[in-house]
């Protein structure tokens, strides 16, 4: 037990960074004031240094969820291997549905599951009440830590969105051109808040903090810092704004770019000394219970873990190496890249791919908001509105084509204030002993700052909210999960002993390995099928170039989805139309993209160049028509095997492999033009077209006839029908898509033609 502890422990480190690195890299990355390699190595020094701090964190596990002194060795263990088994199977859930939760309730809540578990296995051996549950747990304890769920969330997202109205008013989004003394002052404040944040979250778990100095009355460095908080911070503001004015004025520093580098120190600090308890709490509370039975001579189920109450300090080597193993993970997990992304899209100030589905509590919450900014509009001057405005115009920046992609999600002002709240609002908590997520905190002061800064406006603010309601429902989610899951664990363990444990280990294994399976299939399915690419050309010509690679992935991944829908019907293979009617799904919504991309298209195009508007508006449409007719094809093939309806018969399967064949060649050589920018054999194809067409209405007839003799099953005569139909309502998209790139591509060239004779 102790090994695969320690096992799941380093487990446990992976999945967890993976899934907090949103914590500390959001602000940086999005607002992309420093390099990508610079955030990580600030981001890995401050994990090192929290990781080293983070020792007195460690006696939550033992003692901060229930009372050890009422279980036994035995039982101990039991509780412990169910919350490891439990945590790394939820947060790596989790990581790989890229969305981020907390690990602190997560954990805190699977300690109390399965204690309470354990509680009411030894209450029913004892013939005991239910109500003696309390003896067992730190009820206290757990009622602080969901008041500080509730209390998270509402207080970061509302201080956020204060903190980041006011800085914006101030300040403007023209910010790098105010006074050099503005500059001076907001960096003093952040800083200021920042390295008070360090200090607390800091020195609190080091070993000098408890000690007493005579320059400071006698007292403790811990409590002179929480007693003596605001000339400290007081003193920290003006030596960092002088210092803030010296750097700006006379070594031409960016004051915000400091900030944020800084900010994502202290918060990755933060997150190892808080945070770390979550992954390797358990299993060190394991290894000294264990340390104890040895030295005891006591059988396993007659030694009370009362031990554990008192304060072990946790040896700086195990927390050096959880903090390499962190450090290795953040540099290298591709989920943490994910996490980070669902967080940076959400508050973005651009136009981004939405990944959430507006619903009613989004849509209600935005009217809302809606009438209550009108009703204010109906109070507040009009004078101060125009003012207010103003302050919130957003500049124009002029970037060549190429490099829009590039725009930072959002600017070094909300990155600075993000990370100034989440680091003021957790050193508060940690003061007064409030057990504040790190991941609630930061997460909720992004989505206030966003919604302050106006990130949300008509286009998004539906998906966005709704995005955020999915995160917050996630972390709720995830509290009732970890109490049920780690609950059960604990009574299969309980139970079923040393074969229960080697069993559940050996699912765990099976199912982590799954996912990342499943994950890096499904990436490099991704990176291979490649998305579909906005046009960003003002020319005819620039856009027949950019989309021809689309066309070319929209040819292939036709024919794939065709094929696999003819196959999957033949084999009766309900797996795999499921995931081909997914595909279906996805190339449809990939098309969409573009559709709403065309405002953006139509406004970059300068006078001359108005005519590949229509060209590309027009390709979009025969696209959308492809996309309609193989979703369609997806969505019956899926609906007939998955009702169990009659297999088509062998007649029916030799006339659509016979098609499919025909398509197959057809689509090879319209996507070999397109691969090589030969347009002109798309000529070929359009000289196979009245065949194709014939053939259709050939199967057509035939089914006609067997339909009036022999076809006995409605179900498999609409089905057929339906195929044939919306297979000629397909080829059709595809050929005047072709059509039109050959007619394109043929007037284009006949100038050149003309003047041949001449030349």
């Amino acid at each position: 037990m102790i090994i695969a502890l320690v096992a799941l422990a380093i487990a446990d480190l992976v999945v967890g960074v993976s899934n907090d690195a949103v914590n500390f890299l959001n602000s940086a990355i999005g607002s992309k004031a420093i390099s990508f390699r610079t955030i990580m190595i600030v981001s890995s020094l401050g994990i090192a240094f929290g990781a080293i701090f983070s020792s007195g964190m460690m006696e939550v596990a033992r003692k901060g969820i229930f009372n050890p002194g009422e279980f036994y060795f035995d039982e101990i263990m039991f509780i412990f291997m169910a919350v490891m088994i439990t945590d790394i199977l939820l947060l790596d859930f989790f990581n790989t549905l890229g969305m981020p939760t907390s690990t602190t309730v997560s954990i805190v809540f699977e300690l109390l599951g399965a204690a309470v578990a354990m509680a009411l296995i030894k209450i029913g051996a004892d013939s005991g009440s239910f109500s003696d549950v309390v003896n067992y747990i730190n009820t206290s304890k757990a009622t602080e830590i969901i008041l500080g769920i509730l209390l998270s969330v509402v207080v970061a997202f509302s201080v956020g969105a204060l903190v980041q109205w006011i800085s914006r008013l101030l300040l403007s989004f023209n910010f790098e051109k105010k006074a050099k003394w503005v500059g001076a002052l907001f960096g003093g404040g952040a800083l200021a808040a920042i390295t008070y944040f360090i200090l607390v979250k800091g020195i609190k778990g080091t070993a000098i903090a408890g000690e007493s100095f005579d320059i400071i009355g006698g007292s403790t460095i811990k409590d002179f810092i929480e007693a003596q908080w605001i000339p400290i911070a007081a003193a920290s503001f003006v030596v960092w704004s002088l210092l803030s004015y010296v750097l700006i004025n006379f070594f031409k520093t960016n004051i915000y770019k400091l900030i944020i580098g800084v900010g994502t120190f202290a918060l990755a600090l933060a997150f190892a000394g808080n945070d770390l308890v979550n992954f390797i709490g358990v299993p060190i509370a394991a290894w000294q219970a264990y340390l104890e039975y040895m030295a005891s001579g006591v059988p396993a189920g007659e030694l009370s873990m009362g031990v554990l109450t008192t304060k072990v300090p946790t040896p700086n080597l195990l927390l050096f190496c959880a903090g390499i193993i962190m450090v290795i993970t953040l540099w290298f997990s591709n989920k943490a890249k994910g996490v980070v992304k669902t967080s940076i899209d959400l508050s973005s100030q651009g136009e981004t791919k939405e990944r959430f589905q507006p619903n009613f509590l989004s849509r209600g919450l935005v009217r809302f908001s809606i009438l209550t900014s009108q009703w204010f509009g109906t109070i507040v001057p009009n004078s101060l509105q125009t003012n207010i405005n103003r302050q919130f115009e957003k500049p124009v920046i002029a970037l060549s084509k190429d490099k829009v992609h590039e725009l930072p999600a959002f600017d070094m002002v909300r990155a600075a204030v993000n990370l100034m709240v989440a680091g003021i609002l957790i050193s508060i908590a940690t003061s007064y002993k409030l057990p504040l997520s790190t991941t609630y905190v930061t997460f909720m002061v992004a989505m206030g700052t966003s919604l302050a800064d106006r990130a949300w406006g008509a286009e998004s603010a539906v998906y966005r909210v709704a995005g955020v309601l999915n995160v917050i429902g996630g972390w709720f989610m995830t509290a009732i999960v970890a109490f049920i899951a780690a609950g059960t664990i604990l009574a299969i363990i309980s139970f079923g002993k040393g074969a229960a444990i080697a069993i559940l280990l050996f699912v765990a294994i099976l199912l982590l390995a799954r996912n990342y399976i499943n994950y890096n299939k499904k990436s490099k399915e991704i990176k291979e099928e490649g998305q579909l690419q906005r046009a960003e050309s003002s020319s005819i010509q620039g856009v027949i170039e950019e989309s021809a690679n689309n066309i070319s992935n929209v040819i292939k991944r036709t024919n794939k989805i065709y094929t696999n829908s003819i196959n999957g019907l033949a084999k009766q293979d309900l797996d795999l139309l499921k995931k081909n009617k997914k595909q279906g799904a996805k190339l449809s919504n990939e098309i969409d993209g573009l559709r709403d991309h065309i405002f953006y298209f139509i406004k970059n195009l300068d006078e001359a160049s108005v005519g590949a508007s229509s060209f590309y508006i027009n390709a979009l449409g025969h696209l959308t028509d492809i996309s309609q007719s193989l979703e369609y094809i997806g969505k019956v093939t899926h609906k007939h095997v998955n009702n169990n309806h009659k297999k088509l018969k062998y007649n029916q399967i030799k006339e659509l492999k016979e098609l499919n064949q025909k398509l197959d060649e057809i689509f090879d050589k319209a996507k070999q033009a397109f691969d090589e920018r030969s347009f002109e054999q798309i000529g070929n194809v359009l000289n196979g077209k009245q065949e194709l067409f014939d053939l259709v209405s050939q199967k057509i007839e035939k089914q006609i006839a067997r339909t009036r003799t022999e076809e006995s099953s409605p179900k498999n005569t609409t089905l057929y029908f339906s195929l044939l139909l919306e297979t000629k309502d397909l080829l059709t998209a595809i050929m005047n898509l072709l059509e039109q790139y050959y007619k394109e591509h043929d007037s284009s060239i006949e100038p050149a033609k003309v003047a041949e004779p001449d030349s």
